[in-house]
């Protein structure tokens, strides 16, 4: 019997990564070339007089009722040349991450037949680490002065905040907003629905980045990952017991979805705990979700939180 079951995990294992790699081999055959323009090296390496080109070449960075003394003091201030020149010595060569960006591109089309293959344009922005990426429909805008690394001088940010300023969260950034944009909004506004609203973009990660870690997915270290796992059981049995599932109380959000250095259980394991591990969890009743029915990623993100809760079948595992 037990040779058996061996032999059916075996062969269960097998046909799981052939129909990965058939996957895989369908996407490496989309063809996707993406174009990248370096807004960053345009602004800053141009004069004065040369200010009225580039707002013509791209207007959308240049928002009206901005006198150009402005853009010129930004182009000549010393701490934003020296911004500059510490992207400059990170990203000179952004092949790498054009070559990601096209992986990324095939993914998505792949899943999202429709989608137009975007043009990368990277900038110099005002370190506003809620906007790192965007992605806006044709066009992706990577601030790169939030992916030098986290422990650049630079970053006088909380470690929770700039644990996700490393290159390697490129990716993983421009998929939440290109999944954002794609999830209806139904207005349900109860802890479970946050959490499978959140869940749904990471599951989307899973197929558009296959060779990302659950760590990179989520913004977490590995030790974060491990210890939600290691708590999964726990976490759930906290969350029916008190009967949050189903409440509105806004500050759930802040305890258990919104980024934090910790998530607030008012128990001892705070302190050992990561932020947001309500995502996590939603992340994992999307996954029992995708498991226990035929549905596709578009289909996925426009299911309601309800319906995706209800036909998961999900339980912790313990």
């Amino acid at each position: 019997m037990k040779l058996y079951r061996f032999t059916l995990l075996l062969c269960v294992f097998f046909l799981s990564c052939e129909q990965k790699s058939k996957v895989e081999k369908e996407v490496e055959e989309i063809p996707v070339d993406i174009k990248v323009e370096r807004f960053d090296k345009a602004f800053f390496e141009a004069k004065p007089e040369d200010l009225g080109k580039i707002k013509k070449q791209y207007p959308y960075f240049f928002p009206a009722g901005n006198d150009d003394a402005v853009w010129i003091q930004k182009m000549q201030e010393p701490i934003w040349r020296e911004v500059y020149s510490e992207v400059q010595k990170k990203y000179s060569n952004f092949e790498p991450v054009r070559q990601e960006f096209n992986s990324l591109f095939q993914h998505v089309k792949y899943y999202f037949p429709k989608t137009k293959t975007p043009k990368v344009i990277t900038v110099i922005g005002e370190m506003d680490y809620n906007a790192k990426a965007i992605y806006a429909d044709s066009l992706v805008i990577v601030a790169l002065e939030l992916y030098l690394g986290k422990e650049h001088k630079f970053y006088e940010f909380p470690n929770y905040v700039k644990q996700n300023f490393e290159e390697k969260q490129i990716m993983p950034d421009v998929v939440s907003s290109f999944t954002y944009r794609n999830i209806p909004v139904y207005g349900e506004r109860n802890l479970v629905s946050q959490m499978i609203f959140e869940g749904k973009q990471l599951y989307a990660k899973d197929l558009l980045l296959p060779e990302y870690s659950d760590a990179d997915k989520m913004g977490y270290t590995p030790e974060q990952i491990k210890w939600c796992e290691e708590n999964e059981a726990y976490m759930w049995r906290y969350f029916m017991e008190k009967e949050m599932l189903y409440s509105d109380d806004p500050k759930l959000t802040t305890r258990f979805i919104a980024p934090a250095p910790f998530s607030k259980f008012y128990l001892e394991i705070d302190n050992d705990s990561p932020g947001r591990v309500g995502a996590w969890i939603g992340w994992q009743i999307v996954r029992s979700y995708m498991k226990n029915n035929n549905v596709t990623l578009p289909e996925l993100l426009k299911v309601n939180a309800k319906e995706i809760f209800e036909k998961s079948k999900y339980k912790p595992k313990k």
